[in-house]
């Protein structure tokens, strides 16, 4: 069973924004203690006091006793918030716990017995799948923590939170279902991945050979053909270049302007530019109708 822990507070007046920031700039935590069919309370908290707590672990499984100005309450954390650049607690939600009260909890899990599990003597891994497993019990009997055995589990066995023994009056709060809580993962997979490359690898090795092959073929044959032909293929220079139109230079097939003064007939350019020649008098169709000196040609 979870032990209780004593918390000092002191009530306070304003509710909302404006006073709870006046609360946190006197070094202390706004709170609210609600539930058990009674109003809520409005408390502030030592920031020191609380976040020590917070940092032992357990804070929202953990019973406590929450002493408002000489009034004990016995409550249990349902929630806390952080600053997200500080990272310290500015807010915290306690629900007040009556006589027989039932709860809805989340306890830790706890594996034992890592080393008489034959898979993980192989190499496997343990993988968590869930490290808290919600519960529901009386407030007075609040488990500390879970705990399952790892003994006899093999590579790709799971373990299911039946397994696991619960303590009494304690149930999960699942139960349509046999959930699963951890899994043994490791080299079984890996061994099986393993051929199946190995053969990849062996089909890509022969289809390159099979490659080399023909190319070498095809090389032998053009070198046959040029000796049978005795003669050197010749490359036929053109206005263009032996290997076709330069890039600063128009295609012949092109048509160029008649006038000196336009751009376009003297090299060839990607993208219309402005022509001096009149727009009436150029033998390249505009795109559009011009508007005034300069045109947009294609």
């Amino acid at each position: 069973m979870a032990q209780s822990i004593e918390l000092k507070a002191s009530a306070r007046s304003g509710v909302g924004k404006g006073a709870a920031r006046a609360v946190r700039r006197q070094d202390r935590v706004p709170g609210v203690i609600y539930g058990d069919k009674q109003p809520a309370e409005a408390i502030s908290l030592d920031y020191k006091e609380l976040h020590l707590q917070y940092l032992k672990g357990g804070f929202r499984s953990t019973i406590m006793t929450v002493n408002v100005d000489g009034k004990t309450t016995r409550v249990i954390p349902r929630d806390i918030q952080f600053d997200r650049v500080r990272d310290f607690p500015i807010h915290v939600d306690f629900q007040r716990l009556g006589p027989g009260a039932t709860i809805r909890v989340a306890v830790p899990m706890i594996f034992i017995d890592q080393d008489k599990s034959p898979g993980i003597k192989r190499g496997g891994v343990l993988n968590i799948v869930r490290r808290e497993v919600e519960v529901i019990c009386p407030a007075d009997a609040i488990p500390e923590s879970l705990t399952a055995s790892l003994d006899g589990l093999e590579i790709g066995t799971s373990l299911h939170i039946s397994a696991v023994t619960l303590p009494p009056g304690v149930k999960t709060a699942i139960q349509n279902r046999d959930f699963t809580i951890a899994t043994i993962a490791g080299a079984k997979a890996e061994e099986e991945v393993k051929p199946a490359a190995g053969a990849a690898t062996a089909e890509a090795g022969a289809a390159a050979a099979g490659g080399d092959a023909a190319k070498a073929d095809a090389g032998k044959k053009a070198e046959a053909g040029k000796k049978a032909a005795g003669t050197k293929p010749k490359t036929v220079a053109s206005a263009d270049g032996p290997t076709g139109p330069s890039p600063m230079t128009e295609p012949s097939d092109r048509p160029r302007s008649p006038y000196p003064g336009c751009t376009r007939g003297n090299r060839w350019l990607p993208r219309p530019r402005a022509c001096s020649a009149a727009p009436s008098r150029c033998v390249i169709r505009p795109r559009r109708e011009p508007s005034g000196p300069r045109c947009s040609r294609r």
